[in-house]
């Protein structure tokens, strides 16, 4: 059995949608899921006089949101294997802590007590934005989420962030025996200013060619996935939102920051995360 995937929980709506796709995602790879309330609970209430022998309320509300997940993920389905913890450190740090011993990391769009206006939470982003494993964030309509498209998108952006994340593509597309939609987004020559006879080649045909290139040895060693390749002209953030509402995992990769903890998250990602119509994972390419 591999590395656990693991989930963030906090007993939101959100946090519970990611939990049940976490156990369906658990179920397809084979290996366990592991639970995690994470708080700063014990900085605020350990500084207060403690005048009867009740625990803190936030520790009651930890243990009740842990096991009423765990007992949400056996039954969706009794064969996972589910451990939990809580831990008194802020939530994106020990996501992203726990992250280091884990196949992935899922979260949900939004956490807790945030305004239903926002689009996209902060322990989300932070997380996204610092794992050193795959993160996904798990966001977008029911039929996205629940998997009924049948379709992995990718989006496999430049060679220096593509491999890992076109890996992590073609093992989902595999386990879960469906089309894997692979678009690389192209600008006319009037959007990157300059002229037609500057370059060897259009666009559209650097594109293509750029595509050929990241999912060559893919597609020879996943030759069981469905793999359908498209160019298209326009905002690659726009273009892969856009095509997400037929997805039910769109995948992008992030390239380590140099100099700097964490992960280059670009437009595209950004974009994704706070519109996509379907779960988002965020794929960081190893050094």
């Amino acid at each position: 059995m591999g590395l656990p995937l693991v989930v963030g929980i906090d007993g939101s709506d959100s946090s519970l949608l990611a939990l049940d796709w976490a156990v369906d995602e658990a179920v397809r790879h084979g290996v366990p899921l592991r639970l995690v309330y994470a708080s700063l609970w014990e900085r605020y209430e350990g500084a207060l006089p403690s005048t009867s022998l009740k625990r803190p309320s936030e520790r009651v509300l930890a243990e009740h949101v842990v096991a009423s997940g765990a007992e949400r993920a056996e039954r969706r389905n009794p064969d996972v294997k589910v451990t939990t913890d809580i831990i008194p450190e802020e939530a994106a740090a020990a996501l992203v802590r726990e992250g280091d011993g884990a196949s992935a990391l899922v979260t949900g769009s939004r956490g807790r007590g945030q305004l239903k206006g926002m689009l996209l939470g902060s322990v989300a982003l932070a997380v996204a934005g610092r794992a050193r494993c795959p993160v996904i964030v798990v966001r977008g309509d029911e039929a996205g989420t629940a998997g009924r498209h049948e379709r992995i998108l990718l989006g496999p952006g430049d060679a220096d962030t593509a491999a890992d994340a076109v890996r992590f593509a073609f093992r989902e597309a595999e386990v879960r025996d469906c089309v894997l939609d692979m678009v690389r987004a192209w600008r006319s020559p009037a959007h990157l200013g300059r002229h037609p006879e500057e370059a060897a080649n259009t666009p559209e045909e650097e594109a293509s060619a750029l595509l050929d290139a990241l999912l060559g040895e893919a597609i020879a060693e996943y030759p069981r996935v469905r793999a359908h390749r498209t160019t298209l002209e326009g905002p690659a953030g726009k273009i892969l939102v856009r095509r997400s509402a037929a997805a039910d995992l769109v995948v992008v990769g992030a390239r380590p920051r140099t100099g700097h903890v964490g992960l280059q998250l670009g437009r595209v990602s950004h974009a994704l995360l706070h519109h996509a119509q379907c779960p988002v994972a965020v794929v960081p390419q190893r050094p």
